[in-house]
């Protein structure tokens, strides 16, 4: 029998979009663009948010 889990919720910040990649406008020698990778600070890239219960517990 399969095990289910519950969804976790997805995160207001980012909208379950956690990383993006952002082009710095630069070029490298071999053409390619330069980019860089941004995390949301809220879920720390997860695209999920923990509910408060489990912050308390925690001790967050």
């Amino acid at each position: 029998m399969p095990q289910h889990t519950l969804a976790r919720p997805i995160c207001g910040h980012c909208d379950g979009f956690p990383t993006v990649t952002i082009t710095t406008g630069q070029t490298a020698p071999d053409g390619q663009r330069q980019t860089i990778t941004a995390h949301c600070p809220a879920c720390r890239g997860t695209g999920h948010t923990t509910t408060a219960r489990v912050h308390t517990r925690i001790g967050a």
